[in-house]
């Protein structure tokens, strides 16, 4: 039993040896070369990105919380700016990411509250659109609206009809 224990080491380094003397890596084919970049043709000219103008960010930032064609005009008066940016978000991530049916909840200032439920993608005129319900709660009443909303070429959603 002694000598097997100590021929087990000298197996293990015979087997380790016999790693070490695999082929020769030169013969290994490393693919094509690219060609170096010439230096007579000079630096490659880079052209900085450009913003949008002042104007437009204001638009696309009004046009996604503009609410006023996604709630019942019953309850629009009666919500603050706050109610109107929480119920926005929540119609744009409904409509954009909802799965159908699973309702996206929105809470605003002083007990109001709302959610928003979309129905599957339906492509209309190569337009993306989608059925949904808005129900805002003010003073525990519900209020509801349903519509069809469909994805403009700037990405903001828009009331169809």
């Amino acid at each position: 039993m002694q000598q097997i224990v100590r021929a087990v080491p000298l197996f293990a380094l015979l087997l380790l040896a016999g790693c070490g003397t695999m082929g020769n890596t030169s013969d290994v084919a490393l693919g094509p070369t690219l060609p170096q970049p010439n230096s007579t043709l000079g630096a490659p000219t880079i052209t900085p990105a450009s913003l949008p103008a002042p104007g437009a960010i204001q638009t696309a930032g009004t046009t996604m919380n503009d609410v006023s064609a996604f709630l019942d005009p019953s309850v629009l008066g009666k919500l603050s700016a706050k109610d109107k940016s929480e119920a926005a978000s929540a119609q744009f991530n409904a409509l954009t990411f909802g799965r159908p049916g699973a309702p996206r909840t929105w809470i605003g200032d002083k007990g109001t509250s709302g959610s928003v439920t979309v129905g599957p993608y339906v492509t209309v005129n190569n337009t993306n659109c989608r059925d949904f319900t808005h129900t805002v709660t003010i003073g525990g009443a519900p209020v509801a609206k349903k519509g069809t909303a469909c994805r403009e070429a700037d990405n903001t959603w828009s009331v169809a009809g």
